[in-house]
């Protein structure tokens, strides 16, 4: 059979689509030929996989299609025989290092995430070894709440005997950080940074003791990253100012309602466009913006 694989994010995007590498593993296993869908050629099968709502819809993809992602409105899981497939990388050969779970799902219920619908309650997934790749010790973890699992947190705790490269690109739940994990975490070879979450102005306080555990535990002052939502913009700048003053680096994120297909205002996305252009960020006050 010929397969098309269609990354509706883009062809080439900076981050691979998880769910495409293993389904190009499954076909390749099973003999197929595998190559990036074009509409000049014909297929057997087209998979197209969309993380994000706001990715335009492809007008050329056929109509038997299969579709899946968060971005199509599509939360069924893979298929078994796809889903234990080791991810195939050659797909996108300028990654360098493995994606991967440790856990699936979260305990909480944030009304701007899908995850709970989506995947669940927090529950085991994969060890960091079925994850690595031979070619790399570089790691970034998809977790959306590796801490609230106590797999999660004896995977952190292996990964801190190890010289792997790590990265929590989805953040880590602050309330969780209490000072034994931030030892284990003080442990790990951070790559880039560890990367916390501030999404309304009750986790200022935990975003501050977890900044505090973290750097007792021994992870550099030089290394925090944090995600801020941004719903109310004088809210949201409250939250930036306060990471500002705790030397944390803010990363601004313009809400959106997933079920609902509300996008984001315009104030919304000028408000993020200043907390994320760093060099303005640092000299010029948004007042002033």
């Amino acid at each position: 059979m010929n397969i098309g694989l269609h990354d509706a994010d883009g062809e080439g995007f900076k981050f691979p689509n998880y769910a495409l590498m293993k389904i190009s593993a499954y076909h390749k296993s099973i003999g197929d030929e595998v190559s990036w869908w074009t509409p000049l050629l014909s297929y057997d099968k087209v998979y197209s996989s969309k993380v994000f709502t706001f990715t335009p819809e492809c007008e050329y993809l056929p109509l038997n299609a299969i579709k899946g992602g968060t971005g199509y409105g599509i939360y069924e899981d893979l298929p078994e025989e796809i889903d234990s497939m080791f991810p195939d990388y050659s797909i996108y050969p300028h990654i360098d290092y493995a994606i991967g779970f440790l856990t699936r799902g979260c305990p909480n219920k944030c009304p701007w995430c899908v995850v709970p619908k989506k995947e669940g309650y927090v529950r085991p997934y994969l060890t960091w070894e079925q994850i690595k790749r031979p070619d790399s010790n570089k790691i970034v973890f998809m977790d959306n709440n590796v801490l609230a699992c106590d797999h999660g947190i004896s995977e952190i705790e292996r990964l801190g005997k190890t010289n792997i490269q790590v990265d929590f690109n989805q953040g880590l739940d602050a309330r969780l950080i209490t000072p034994e994990i931030g030892e284990l975490l003080g442990k790990l070879h951070w790559n880039p940074y560890v990367r916390l979450a501030c999404d309304q102005k009750s986790q200022i306080p935990f975003i501050e003791k977890a900044h505090e555990n973290l750097i007792r535990g021994g992870v550099p002052k030089t290394k925090f990253f944090c995600y801020v939502l941004v719903k109310d913009v004088d809210d949201a700048l409250e939250r930036v100012e306060f990471l500002r003053g705790l030397g944390i680096d803010p990363f601004a994120q313009p809400y959106r309602d997933f079920e609902n297909k509300i996008e984001p205002t315009k104030e919304q996305k000028r408000f993020a466009r200043w907390v994320n252009m760093k060099a303005i960020f640092k000299t010029v006050k948004w007042e002033d913006y």
